[in-house]
Parts: C-alpha cells; structure tokens; sequence
C-alpha cells in the first residue's frame, strides 16, 4: 500500500493557529493569540494525557454550523515539536475515505459502507457489506504514546469497553468484526492496550482478539495540511 501525497482529510484555509491556555472542562478549551483569548470546543472526552501543556502551538479551525456556542473546534496541538491530532472525528472520516480511495487492503473487496450503524445496544462506526459478507467496524483515535508504543485509551473509557463487548457478541454470532485504531502522531511504532489506565478495557482487548475481532492500528500522517493514511503499526507481544 502506498501512502498518499495528497490528504484524505482536508483543514479550511481559515484555521487559526495559537497558543493552548488551559481546559476549562471536557469540551471547553481556551487559547490566546496576540494577548487576545480564544474559546473553542474540544470533542475529545479522553484526558489527552502528555498534550495539554500550557503554550504548546495549538490549530483550531471555524465551526460549520452557523451560531454554535463556541465559533471554533480543536483539531492539532503540538506539544512535543510535532502535530498530534485530537479530533475523535477524524478516525471515522478517515475510515470512510480511504475506503473510497481503496487504500486499505482490509476493506478492498467491500462494496457497501454505511456509516454509524446501530447493532444491538450500540452504535457502530461502520458496516460494510459485499462479497467477503458482513463487517462491522469501530474506529478509535490514539493519542497517547509511552516508550514508543501507542496506546488506547487515554482515560477509563466505559464506551470503549461496550463497544469491545459488542464486537466480541456480533464475532460470537459469525460476523466479521474489527477495531481501527488511528494513531494521529508519529512517535509510535507499535500498538497496545493501555492496562495502566483501563485494565477492564485491556482484559477486554485480549478476549476480543482471542474470539476473532481484528485489530486494525494505523499511524496518521497529521499535518496542518491535512490527514493522510500511513503504515499500520504491529501489536505489541504484551497483548
């Protein structure tokens, strides 16, 4: 698989660059740009471990709904002297075009996508049907790395945890099931369960492998330019 020159994720050209202030609550952040504040939302729930340090470089970028509280959205924020990507957003959307542009060779042979799906209690990211049969899809976004291995979640993450359970039923009932971890930063080279934080999640992880969902983990290519697909990162030997 080659990666992309040109991003599958696109930023508007009106995305303002400054300075990370602090985290007012989960959704609320505050930057400053030339002595004046900025409030955006922030869609990420987890706890951004390692990234929220006060004057990191952060890009925000205008909301497209008209008359939304907070006028702007956390997209990247560079902590560490490169671009990490926050938006939880971006591993669905992501997911979808490099369907289209068939650039992941786990997905090629289906001809159907169809986004947030409900499957029993919950809702997925993705369904995908066509000649290999059914496959159903959750994409997480990883923002956390230690010692070179990126790690998910970042925080107790009891959705997290259901979904994995849903995965696991639907793989028990015959189905096709996978996991798609979007690593947006480049400073990891393989992937794992963050026991330390959740060990209900990790145990959860290994039972799910163990009953057949896959685990897909893939590096972003993150930029202010925009997000491409990069290689996929192996599984640590911890799993």
């Amino acid at each position: 698989m080659k990666t992309p020159q040109k991003p599958l994720i696109g930023f508007p050209k009106n995305c303002i660059f400054a300075r990370f202030r602090r985290r007012k609550n989960r959704f609320h952040v505050e930057m400053e740009k030339d002595g004046m504040l900025i409030e955006a939302h922030c869609n990420n729930s987890g706890s951004m471990l390692g990234l929220l340090r006060t004057g990191a470089e952060v890009m925000i970028s205008p909301a497209l709904r008209p008359g939304r509280k907070l006028s702007y959205t956390l997209e990247l924020i560079r902590p560490h002297g490169f671009w990490v990507g926050v938006n939880t957003l971006v591993p669905n959307r992501l997911l979808f075009e490099a369907w289209k542009a068939r650039l992941l060779p786990e997905i090629l042979d289906y001809t159907v996508f169809r986004a947030e799906t409900v499957s029993g209690k919950s809702r997925l990211d993705a369904f995908l049907t066509g000649p290999p049969g059914r496959l159903w899809v959750e994409a997480k976004n990883v923002t956390l790395v230690e010692d070179d291995v990126a790690y998910f979640p970042d925080a107790v993450s009891e959705r997290g945890q259901k979904h994995l359970r849903e995965l696991i039923e639907l793989a028990h009932r015959g189905h096709r099931t996978a996991c798609f971890y979007l690593v947006q930063r480049p400073d990891a080279s393989c992937f794992g369960p963050a026991d330390f934080i959740d060990p209900k999640f990790a145990d959860l992880f290994r039972h799910a492998t163990e009953a057949g969902v896959e685990a897909w983990p893939y590096q972003a290519l993150v930029s202010p330019g925009g997000i491409a697909l990069g290689p996929r990162l192996p599984i640590g030997p911890f799993t």
